[in-house]
């Protein structure tokens, strides 16, 4: 990543982090309020666990309250038959109070990602702004959509990086707690899921 795309991520980084701060300090942010995401086509570099929690130690933001999760996505959790493709991922997420921050990336998708706004769900849903996202559900079934996820794809379409911040419910974090928040990812082959992973602690 040249100086002009990491200067441009780190203020990214930056922006998220302001985010967490405002919602953790300020009692007015509502637990429902949801930062809306729309799909770009950007040059990406894989980002590393260690590279995620260096950043948060860089900025001040962990301690003893944060609490810290990794999914790792496969084709095999996808609900209920598994799809054919050398696909792979893993997503990161950091939780303090009610504030979640998630990152991630995935490589080898076997056909672009699906396009919610000619093909939607039935019936539709305004929120489902790009093929990532994060349901709620026990590992064998499929779940609820709760919140879509900021999608910034490589030179060749088929990988790329994933990112979110949301501020979560209380039902949402017990979810958490149990395993039964996961992400996952859609394309035009695959359209119910090519990955997917539960968020599970680390």
């Amino acid at each position: 990543m040249n100086k002009t795309k990491r200067t441009l991520w780190n203020c990214f980084l930056s922006v998220m982090t302001c985010l967490f701060v405002v919602g953790t300090a300020t009692p007015s942010f509502s637990k429902t309020d949801f930062y809306p995401m729309v799909s770009a086509v950007l040059p990406v570099q894989e980002a590393t666990n260690q590279d995620f929690v260096a950043d948060w130690l860089a900025q001040g933001m962990m301690d003893n309250t944060t609490k810290r999760y990794e999914a790792v996505l496969s084709s095999k959790n996808v609900v209920p038959n598994a799809p054919s493709t050398s696909a792979t991922g893993n997503v990161r997420a950091m939780l303090k109070g009610d504030r979640l921050i998630v990152q991630g990336s995935f490589t080898n998708l076997s056909s672009p990602l699906r396009n919610y706004v000619t093909d939607p769900v039935d019936p539709p849903n305004p929120k489902i702004t790009s093929a990532a996202h994060i349901h709620r559900g026990d590992p064998a079934q499929n779940g609820p959509f709760q919140y879509a996820l900021k999608v910034e794809l490589n030179q060749s379409g088929m990988g790329g990086r994933l990112m979110g911040v949301y501020s979560l419910t209380s039902e949402q974090r017990q979810a958490l707690s149990e395993g039964k928040l996961y992400v996952d990812i859609h394309t035009q082959k695959n359209r119910v899921g090519e990955l997917r992973g539960i968020l599970q602690p680390v």
